[in-house]
């Protein structure tokens, strides 16, 4: 896991951004076989698959499989960036602090994939122009 020398929340560094495909199959041969992404985990069953892909740094690229009825006119490919962080309370709380729309608590959740990932903690928020933003913390990935 690639370490950043972020000190006000902690770690650094993107650790994904995530993105939402129509087509897995065709999906992930173009990140992986075209571009040259590793497989590192992936979870779920079709038509709710994801996966996380290395993009050669340590960083990822998540994919998250939606059925095609799913779609709506105004859904945007790009779901949310993820940042690094050693304590994801903290980072959140300093979000808190500066104004950012909660979405989501902090939370420890398990990763039901291949392989077995340890709890990661993660929480979300929105910026100043609705971006969502997901503080990210795991040893391992």
């Amino acid at each position: 896991m690639p370490s950043g020398n972020n000190s006000t929340i902690g770690g650094g560094g993107f650790h994904h951004v995530a993105i939402r495909v129509r087509d897995w199959e065709q999906s992930l041969a173009f990140y992986t076989l075209g571009l040259g992404m590793k497989m590192r985990l992936t979870w779920g069953e079709e038509p709710h698959r994801a996966a996380m892909l290395d993009v050669g740094s340590g960083d990822y690229l998540e994919l998250f499989e939606r059925a095609a009825e799913e779609w709506k006119d105004t859904d945007a490919s790009i779901l949310h960036f993820a940042l690094r962080t050693t304590d994801t309370d903290a980072a959140l709380e300093r979000a808190r602090g500066l104004g950012a729309k909660i979405v989501m608590e902090p939370k420890s959740i398990d990763i039901q994939g291949k392989p077995a990932v340890e709890p990661v903690r993660i929480a979300f928020c929105k910026g100043p122009d609705g971006e969502v933003i997901e503080f990210f913390q795991s040893e391992r990935l």
